[in-house]
């Protein structure tokens, strides 16, 4: 895969700029949002994403394999932030019925109203950092190319 006789296929130039202007912008993107969110609402994007992903589930709860999936961590680094969330009341842990080891996370009234208190403040921040930046065709040509992107990665992780 991506080698030719044995050695790596290097990046070309404009594949390299790519490359580079997607990591680092990403990564500044989630940098900003992030400090507008606890600047302004005292959470984190991490914090963030996890009421949102409970909050679009069936009764507000999840399980906890699956959100990590869906935010792209693992069992371990998630447990830890579901009980500090937990402790402050955003959410609480359930076991789920008919499986011995089956806990989901639920999103608490607390944790709904933070998420609402929150939500303009995440998506007025997407709009200024990101979305707005785009024409609607850049916009569609993102959509689709990282949807791809997505799909691939979903499938080797299955």
């Amino acid at each position: 895969m991506g080698e030719r006789n044995g050695e790596a296929q290097w990046l070309s130039d404009e594949e390299m700029t790519v490359w580079r202007s997607y990591i680092v912008s990403t990564l500044m993107l989630r940098q900003r949002l992030h400090r507008e969110l606890v600047d302004q609402r005292d959470v984190s994007l991490i914090d963030y994403e996890v009421l949102v992903c409970l909050s679009a589930a069936d009764g507000g709860a999840m399980r906890m394999t699956e959100l990590a999936t869906m935010l792209g961590s693992t069992k371990s680094r998630l447990s830890h932030q579901i009980g500090r969330m937990e402790a402050a009341g955003l959410v609480r842990r359930l076991r789920q019925f008919g499986d011995r080891r089956g806990v989901a996370a639920q999103l608490t009234e607390e944790g709904a109203r933070l998420l609402e208190r929150s939500a303009p403040v995440h998506v007025d921040g997407v709009r200024a950092h990101f979305v707005n930046l785009l024409t609607d065709q850049e916009q569609q040509i993102m959509g689709r190319a990282f949807s791809r992107v997505l799909a691939h990665l979903s499938e080797l992780a299955d």
